[in-house]
């Protein structure tokens, strides 16, 4: 398992003395933010335990009416059409009985601390800002890795691959925080060795499974190509493939890659110029039955002070990513988007669809008129 990096432990070098100190101190830090707002930059660790209302908010779905041409990019865009209420399905964002979820001791309780996974990436560090200093422990690891983790009850909540929520009832979305795109992503990368519409054969990065189904749905509804896939392992490099197209995601595909290729997809860009929508590559779930009250406002408020940190989170991050100050800034702050609003759950069900048509999610989502979902409101806006 990849080793987790140094930041998640920034405010714990002391050791558990010091983390105890900070745990008494809550009341009258929690007083404090209280009068003074959560959004404010650099909250302390308990600013992020504000209570929060969920609302129901009814949102219009939309079904196929065909392609036309989009805005200008010379691909085919998807066209939408008012269709009643978008209904997610019962793990989304749906509350459940603590009861539900029982392993060889008994449902999670919230006296119980919670294991937390986030994803290694550079595209996370928003996210998880000022959890290590509220306390939250968090487990490092690939996207893939993570999802299994979840599913195995190594983890409780986890920010896992999108495509996961698709592959059965287990999961409950937890907070509007995610890692999406509105247009190029940068760190999402499909390299082809020949045309499109000719792709037989497709490595996917081993750490990917939402990008991995990304790609395919692109290649088989813009190119009528279904390539076999093989995976291409951590620590290995595109040249170390002979497929005819390679899916590169997170930190390596951020830098310099070699090999001869004729054609570069970014797939955040690709996915929003055909469809007009964002995309959301993780979210934060927990598995049915896990009480996650306590950690919710925590995982909101790290993201909104993550995002009011960006510049001091790249120039720590940049030179360890290969990047200068201004590059990791600009990917944090342009390429990435970090809120799931009203237009990402549409694209969420825009991706479950197209993936359940090729046969890489089930198809057992129906759309139900009047239905609202819930979403939790947060302090911050979003751009």
């Amino acid at each position: 398992m990849p080793q987790e990096p140094a930041y998640a432990a920034e405010r714990s070098q002391d050791g558990e003395a010091k983390a105890a100190s900070e745990r008494a101190r809550g009341m009258d830090a929690e007083a404090s933010v209280r009068r003074r707002g959560v959004g404010s930059p650099e909250p302390t660790p308990q600013a992020v335990e504000g209570l929060v209302s969920p609302v129901c908010i009814p949102i219009q779905s939309w079904s196929f009416v065909g392609l036309l041409g989009g805005r200008g990019c010379g691909y085919p865009c998807v066209r939408q059409r008012p269709r009643g209420m978008l209904s997610f399905p019962p793990m989304l964002d749906q509350p459940s009985p603590p009861s539900a979820d029982r392993g060889a001791s008994g449902p999670v309780r919230a006296d119980r601390a919670l294991r937390i996974g986030a994803v290694q990436y550079l595209n996370t560090r928003p996210l998880v800002h000022g959890l290590a200093g509220a306390g939250v422990r968090v487990h490092y690891d690939l996207p893939s890795r993570l999802a299994d983790r979840l599913a195995a009850r190594d983890l409780d909540v986890a920010l896992i691959p999108s495509i996961e929520l698709f592959r059965g009832d287990r999961y409950r979305v937890v907070s509007d925080a995610c890692i999406g795109c509105r247009g190029p992503v940068m760190s999402v990368k499909l390299l082809f060795r020949t045309a499109p519409d000719r792709v037989a054969t497709l490595a996917t990065d081993e750490g990917s499974r939402t990008s991995a189904t990304l790609a395919r749905i692109l290649l088989a509804e813009r190119h009528g190509v279904h390539p076999a896939t093989e995976i291409l392992p951590i620590g290995a490099g595109p040249g170390d493939t002979q497929a005819d197209a390679v899916l590169v995601i997170g930190d390596r595909a951020l830098g310099s890659i070699g090999g001869s290729f004729q054609l570069v997809w970014d797939l955040g860009d690709e996915w929003c110029r055909w469809t007009g929508l964002p995309f959301v590559f993780a979210v934060w779930a927990a598995r049915v039955g896990v009480d996650t009250t306590a950690i919710e406002p925590l995982l909101a408020a790290a993201r909104d002070s993550g995002r009011a940190n960006l510049a001091a989170i790249a120039a720590v991050e940049a030179a360890g990513h290969g990047l200068t100050v201004p590059q990791c800034l600009a990917y944090l702050r342009d390429n990435l988007h970090y809120h799931l609003g009203l237009r990402e759950r549409q694209a969420l069900e825009l991706f479950r669809e197209h993936a359940a048509g090729l046969g890489l999610a089930p198809g057992g989502w129906a759309t139900r008129d009047q239905q609202p979902f819930t979403v939790t409101p947060h302090r911050s806006s979003h751009s």
